[in-house]
């Protein structure tokens, strides 16, 4: 039986109180100030591969777009990672903060290092975009929607415990505060309005299943290469490696 619109959005809801990867330990750990720098650097790397992947995302899925009232309010998540004139954009703050906790920008920006089961994540993410439909690629976005909270607690959690934590390392945060709400508005009343069967809601819930596992894969890659037992796959990242005051030496 289709759902009504209210008890649809719950379920979405619902969805992300249970799966989203604020629950994941690493997040405790890194929020709680209980990450080694060379953790926080690994973290810092592998997230980047998903922060620079997202506008490829959002341009493959507008590539499908023929709406053009779709396309325009879809473009600005394009510009708020890649930048404009007069924003600089995502990608760059998140390379601020890599040169903050010492490693070297070019470096992260190259992508060595990073895992190979967050490429085949964030790769797969991608894909889902661009080959699903339009439903699910929009509400597969709406891990937005439990982003505010987590973005609010790493402020707070990196302020008070890691010495490179200040405004200009956690501008990315502090600007997704302002960006990410105007888009999961957006993209919340879409899914809603689209999602007007059965079949479709299903589609739906199960696309934002999809993207909680993708958030959260990362972090279980992480946990298992750089926490306890760490083992690093042949091809990661190794402390030491990429480091700012290496590549000046």
């Amino acid at each position: 039986m289709t759902q009504t619109r209210e008890a649809f959005e719950a379920r979405l809801r619902q969805i992300g109180a249970e799966r989203y990867h604020d629950l994941h330990p690493f997040h405790h750990r890194l929020h709680g100030g209980d990450c080694t720098p060379d953790q926080v650097r690994a973290w810092v790397i592998n997230r980047y591969y998903y922060q620079h992947s997202i506008p490829m995302k959002d341009a493959a899925f507008m590539s499908r777009v023929e709406d053009p009232d779709l396309r325009r309010a879809w473009r600005s998540r394009i510009e708020d990672h890649d930048g404009t004139d007069t924003n600089e954009g995502g990608i760059r703050r998140w390379l601020r903060l890599a040169k903050a906790v010492g490693l070297d920008r070019d470096y992260v920006a190259s992508c060595e290092g990073v895992l190979p089961a967050t490429k085949f994540a964030v790769d797969a993410y991608v894909r889902f975009v661009r080959d699903k439909t339009l439903l699910e690629a929009v509400a597969a976005s709406l891990t937005e929607l439990f982003a505010p909270a987590i973005h609010a607690n790493r402020i707070e959690g990196l302020l008070k415990n890691y010495d490179f934590a200040d405004d200009s390392s956690l501008s990315y945060f502090r600007n997704r505060l302002r960006e990410a709400p105007k888009d999961v508005a957006f993209g919340l009343k879409w899914v809603l309005d689209h999602a007007d069967t059965q079949e479709k809601q299903d589609a739906a819930a199960k696309a934002l299943i999809f993207k909680t596992d993708v958030l959260w894969s990362q972090l279980d890659a992480l946990w298992g290469a750089y926490v306890e037992p760490a083992r690093v796959p042949p091809g990661a990242w190794l402390p030491g490696e990429g480091l700012a005051d290496a590549r000046a030496a």
